[in-house]
């Protein structure tokens, strides 16, 4: 077999393997839309059951445990009374505020909006684009601004379950809106992170951890005038 058949081989196979490995990752990501959307929508039935309720607190609580008893029997590991409490607060938390993405529903959202039987002239259909763990964590932040803009950064940087988590715990978006005026500060949660200039450069996480700055939750004046001197540096 000469050079160039082997290399032509080499290049079916290739495209092969990339087919295959794209078809396998966009499976999955439709599966996991499709699963993060119902557990919104699973969210939202309980929730409004629960309003019909006189005692709500505990009528709540009972119908989530008899839910889970019924769904675990049903479709096994996957709705223990957690995972349920999980699932209501995950509506909760997003019908209150918009998601990053825009609020159109797609065809697998409509036809299981269709079959939950709750469509109205105010329905919202967050577009999530993350996984069930992302939303998981996301969940605990309770600034919502915050939460928008991890959100953000997640979807536009393509960030892991384990990233997201790094970028969070080195205080992200705190830096940034240290390092910004109010009013860009403020965009952060509607745009997240946009470098338009060589100053914001400077401002990115990512350059500051390379220079060493402390990577805490809170700063001391000293680690705002450090900020100031690279700026006059430059």
């Amino acid at each position: 077999m000469s050079k160039i058949e082997k290399n032509t081989k080499i290049d079916f196979y290739n495209r092969i393997v990339a087919l295959l490995q794209e078809a396998r990752k966009s499976v999955v990501r439709t599966v996991n839309k499709t699963m993060v959307f119902t557990y919104f929508e699973i969210g939202r039935i309980i929730v409004e059951e629960e309003q019909k309720g006189e005692t709500r607190a505990k009528y709540g609580k009972q119908i989530i445990k008899e839910l889970s008893q019924r769904l675990t029997q049903e479709f096994g590991k996957g709705f223990s009374t957690t995972n349920l409490k999980q699932m209501r607060q995950f509506y909760l938390t997003y019908s209150k505020s918009q998601t990053v993405s825009d609020q159109s529903e797609t065809s697998v959202q409509k036809s299981i909006t269709e079959k939950s039987e709750i469509v109205s002239n105010n329905f919202y259909t967050p577009d999530f684009q993350l996984s069930w763990s992302h939303y998981l964590f996301l969940m605990k932040i309770d600034n919502t601004d915050e939460r928008k803009f991890y959100e953000i950064e997640a979807i536009n940087n393509d960030w892991s379950l384990r990233e997201l988590q790094r970028q969070f715990n080195t205080a992200l978006y705190e830096r940034l809106v240290l390092s910004r005026d109010t009013k860009s500060a403020n965009e952060l949660s509607k745009k997240g992170q946009i470098i338009t200039k060589t100053e914001d450069t400077i401002k990115d996480p990512y350059i500051l951890e390379f220079l060493g700055l402390p990577e805490q939750s809170k700063y001391s004046e000293k680690w705002k005038k450090a900020i100031k001197s690279i700026k006059n540096y430059t």
